[in-house]
């Protein structure tokens, strides 16, 4: 076995440590982009610093350690000659104040602190969603952009304002009391999915799933429905769950996308699925269904058929009607477009589509091409099925997508190979 380097280690560390040491050098320093620079500084000094003899046994406390002394060491330098500003570095860190690293409640809100502050009503609603997939998901500006389907520096700009709107307000770093919970609680559930949606299906890279934003978004469900017992906070956690639940079918040996037809439900974690059934059922009895509740029952027909013949289609199809009058939008459309074509059959789904398609947005997003291209290939038209995999392809940032179209492109006899 080939022993992991120093460089490695920290490179891993950094994968499925960084956010949350950011989060808490955040609360602790006060200001993003000084937390920003104090995140880079602590992984240079653990790669000059740490051997494998050196790397510690709690390296996010190590990390959290040393950005913030760098941080102080830097403020200090900067304001040395500023008599009237010669106190901030000792106001961030008070002599014989014992530094708050320690795993534990306070450390382990400190993500939910930055999501809530990511959603305060006083930014801009079109910057919090950008500002948290900057800061939570630590996606670049490029990554937020093809996933909202909006220019790169389009998204710069939102989150720039965003961070002068929380240092000019003053916009406090924290869980706000249970009376402003309810009103807050749209926003912050809407990042929770993002950041889960993102570890589900990455926008880029060379993998489909990025676990540890899937379970970092589990973890925080599970926490707001401690702190805020709601049938939407249910309807979301049951979501996760569920298709979690599926990561282990979702890609073979070689990394490849398996689609959900053709996995192996044996690999399928029954303990999540139980326990998002039950969140499901209980968020569907709510007086009021929300549109995380009946996404979760979309997921818990998926969830409950022994093999993909088994799907209930007619019952997908009818919660999608009913999701797509609470919510409108051309993605779930596009998604019950999919559940039509195995109700109907494709030209059914095909018209969906070809409407999707003369929006403009939806015309960035390779997934409407992708779904046209299977219809055209099931409907066996493939000179258009060939065009439409092209499409798709031009469009996709991700490595076993990009895979999976160029292996359907062969098989249509198109020059692309997997």
């Amino acid at each position: 076995m080939t022993p992991v380097s120093p460089r490695q280690t920290i490179d891993s560390i950094y994968r499925s440590h960084s956010r949350r040491v950011l989060s808490t050098l955040i609360r602790l320093l006060g200001d993003f982009d000084r937390a920003e620079e104090a995140l880079h500084d602590a992984f240079a000094a653990a790669a000059r610093q740490w051997t494998e003899e050196t790397i510690p046994a709690n390296p996010y406390a190590w990390l959290v350690s040393a950005g913030r002394f760098r941080a102080i060491d830097h403020i200090r330098r900067r304001t040395r000659f500023d008599a009237a500003r010669s106190d901030i570095a000792d106001s961030l860190y008070p002599e014989g104040e014992a530094m708050e690293t320690a795993e534990g409640p306070e450390i382990e809100d400190d993500m939910l602190r930055l999501i809530f502050t990511c959603c305060h009503p006083a930014i801009p609603a079109e910057a919090r969603m950008a500002m948290a997939l900057r800061e939570v998901c630590r996606l670049t500006t490029e990554e937020i952009a093809h996933a909202f389907l909006i220019p790169a520096p389009t998204v710069a700009q939102r989150i720039v304002r965003a961070k002068n709107r929380i240092r000019a307000a003053h916009i406090p770093y924290e869980v706000p009391g249970k009376a402003e919970l309810p009103e807050r609680l749209a926003q912050v559930l809407r990042v929770v999915y993002l950041v889960f949606n993102e570890g589900y299906s990455a926008s880029s890279g060379p993998a489909i799933v990025r676990a540890d934003l899937a379970s970092e978004a589990i973890r925080l469900g599970r926490l707001l429905l401690q702190l805020l017992p709601d049938p939407e906070v249910e309807g979301l956690l049951a979501i996760m769950l569920l298709q979690d639940s599926r990561r282990l079918a979702r890609t073979d040996a070689a990394g490849e996308l398996v689609l959900l037809a053709d996995q192996d439900r044996s690999l399928w974690d029954r303990g999540q699925i139980r326990e998002g059934l039950a969140l499901s059922a209980n968020a569907m009895s709510a007086a009021d269904v929300g549109t995380y509740a009946l996404q979760a029952a979309i997921a818990a027909e998926h969830a409950r058929a022994a093999t993909a013949n088994d799907t209930d289609w007619r019952q997908i199809v009818m919660l999608y009607d009913l999701l797509l009058t609470a919510s409108p939008s051309p993605v779930i459309e596009l998604n019950r477009a999919v559940a039509v074509s195995m109700r109907d059959g494709p030209a059914a789904a095909l018209a969906i589509v070809d409407g999707l398609l003369k929006e403009e947005r939806m015309a960035r997003y390779h997934l409407a091409h992708a779904a046209k291209a299977d219809f055209l290939r099931r409907l066996e038209r493939p000179d258009e099925a060939r065009q439409a995999y092209e499409t798709a392809l031009s469009l996709c940032q991700q490595g076993p997508e990009q895979a999976f179209l160029r292996w359907r492109l062969a098989e249509l006899g198109g020059k692309a190979s997997r």
